[in-house]
């Protein structure tokens, strides 16, 4: 089998809020297909409340396809590209979408802004162990931003000081974040 021919994980770029309709067809192609989303609950103008699940990743759907499969996958519409740089698309670590299903199952995650300051950790216990993230604290709780750095979106999973290994710490601390 050639390397054009392996499926492997790649983030796809789709218009703003299609990412369900663009995972729905490339489901419907028989591509494997990954959307992570969030519950959200919402006041409409006429007072109802609703329960909406959002993209975690506003504008991304994570697909198993090969390389020559590029074509299939960019005539959906509402798909703008591939991720990846000037030499093509850039595959995703199979290990960090399957860290990412199993982690996000747990639920609790919400999206945040890409964020390059304040403590870098290690999560240790649970289903996210092993990924790597900033701390912050919001709402007096300890979360850790975890960032998917392949289309700079990050998620903020609150976890125990207990299932933290500190790595290094980026700002002095008297600028770290509140």
């Amino acid at each position: 089998m050639t390397e054009d021919a392996v499926r492997r994980w790649f983030a796809i770029y789709t218009a703003s809020h299609n990412e369900k309709t663009v995972e729905r067809r490339l489901r419907q192609q028989g591509v494997e297909t990954f959307l992570p989303l969030y519950s959200v609950t919402k006041r409409r103008k006429n007072r109802t409340i609703v329960k909406l699940e959002l993209p975690l990743f506003a504008s991304y759907v994570f697909a198993k396809i090969a390389l020559n499969e590029t074509a299939k996958v960019l005539s959906v519409p509402q798909v703008f590209s591939l991720v990846g740089n000037s030499r093509g698309p850039m595959p995703l670590p199979d290990e960090e979408i399957e860290a990412l299903r199993s982690g996000l199952d747990a639920g609790n995650s919400v999206p945040w802004p890409n964020i390059k300051v304040g403590t870098r950790a290690r999560i240790t216990n649970g289903p996210l162990a092993g990924l790597q993230g900033i701390v912050i604290r919001n709402n007096n709780q300890i979360q850790i931003v975890l960032s998917v750095d392949s289309i700079s979106r990050s998620f903020a999973v609150h976890v125990g000081v207990e299932d933290i290994d500190i790595i290094e710490n980026v700002l002095p601390a008297d600028q770290k974040p509140a």
